[in-house]
């Protein structure tokens, strides 16, 4: 059933499948690494709520470079794209493992692998819409963020099983080296991917389009709220109700399972109800999630509120999987599969302008004012995504093709 599913929304004769291979082993060894990535931050390299915050911000820097590096590479296939970011994604994930555990060289070594992620970022999202057949992108991304989420699974359910019953005197080096060998394995089948998607030789080196802006404009919304959750989310359980590995790749486990069966259903409804619909109420929903998150505390007792607080950042990860309603957008308004791929990774370079200093400053927020202003903060941010989404056309792409 999956196999011809599978066939019904993929290209016959397209490296889908070597592709989705490559997928299930770099996010296998992601959750291994994200499963005890944020106790290795707050126990051994003793990071605070600022210093976690200062590591995030160079986390996230290459994604604002991206639209540089792209522009030095602009001749380069997606697929091409695609394997430089898995050969550099292994070099950040050797230094991690190796690395004496300072706050520089982890930083470093964070900033490393976060360069390779973000190259690739762009490149998944763009090999998936090649591969799909026409009116299939939005089930197509559906499926991708599936097979990476099942394999992020085991890597967490590895850590939670290890860590609870196994291990007592928490190995994180040894496990971020499991996870290096796995991110090998991944490059080398990433590596046998063909290069086939080509360029407009005549197109710029640095990828901005009018018709795009609004897609721009989301992504900057969109880049801000979720940064919140994805560097603070886990911090506060950990320091602020003192969860710990165990409990933490417990929680990304249930996570993962959630996207992993939502995942193809939220691409049908992308495809179902449109990009626009998904848009506007992902983030409406938001803002229960993070009035929850910040305020907990203060309206259960700290044991209920941090149960309450775990189902809300598992329902944060299952409403981030919307974000694929804006690739779908962009799909639907490009004139080319060239267009589509530099204008979603440029998107990634403008989601991170406002990323990074979010990432540099939420750490700061949280020590002087709390965490209540930080997640109110991420549930406005939210808001506005869902106004500006409201301004979308449902004729946009005929629109764009005239003004240009």
């Amino acid at each position: 059933m999956l196999r011809k599913n599978l066939e019904n929304v993929f290209k016959e004769g397209s490296a889908f499948r070597l592709f989705f291979v490559s997928l299930l082993l770099s996010g296998l060894g992601y959750g291994i690494y994200k499963g005890i990535l944020d106790n290795y931050l707050a126990e051994i390299v003793a990071m605070s709520e600022f210093d976690r915050g200062v590591t995030e911000f160079f986390r996230e820097l290459p994604g604002l470079m991206l639209v540089f590096i792209l522009a030095a590479f602009y001749t380069f296939s997606a697929e091409k794209l695609y394997k430089i970011g898995a050969v550099i994604m292994l070099l950040g994930m050797g230094m991690i493992s190796l690395v004496p555990a300072t706050r520089v060289l982890v930083t470093l070594s964070i900033f490393v692998y976060s360069l390779g992620e973000h190259i690739q970022l762009g490149m998944k999202n763009t090999l998936t819409l090649e591969y799909s057949k026409e009116g299939k992108g939005g089930t197509a991304l559906g499926y991708q963020s599936a097979v990476y989420q099942i394999g992020t699974l085991f890597g967490f359910l590895v850590i939670m099983v290890c860590f609870a019953w196994f291990f007592k005197d928490k190995p994180y080096r040894t496990f971020l080296l499991v996870s290096t060998a796995l991110f090998t394995v991944g490059m080398l089948v990433s590596l046998r991917l063909p290069g086939k998607s080509e360029f407009n030789k005549n197109s710029s080196r640095f990828y901005f389009k009018k018709k795009f802006r609004k897609y721009y404009m989301l992504e900057i919304f969109y880049g801000a709220r979720k940064q919140v959750f994805f560097t603070f989310g886990p911090y506060v359980l950990i320091l602020f109700y003192g969860a710990d590995a165990s409990r933490i790749s417990m929680l990304f486990a249930i996570s993962a399972v959630s996207c992993y069966f939502l995942a193809p259903l939220v691409g049908r409804i992308i495809d179902r109800f449109g990009y626009k619909t998904v848009m506007i109420a992902d983030t409406l929903i938001l803002v229960i999630v993070c009035f929850f998150y910040g305020f907990a505390h203060h309206i259960f007792p700290m044991e209920v509120a941090y149960t309450v607080c775990c189902a809300n950042y598992v329902l944060d990860s299952i409403i981030s999987l919307a974000s694929l309603a804006s690739n779908v957008y962009v799909q639907d308004i490009s004139d080319s599969a060239d267009e589509m791929q530099k204008t979603i990774s440029t998107g990634v370079s403008v989601n991170h302008m406002i990323t990074i200093f979010i990432a540099l400053f939420g750490g700061l927020i949280w020590q002087k004012l709390g965490i209540e202003t930080l997640f109110v903060l991420s549930a406005v941010l939210g808001l506005c995504n869902s106004a500006y989404a409201a301004t979308i056309r449902p004729r946009e792409k005929e629109a764009g093709i005239l003004s240009r």
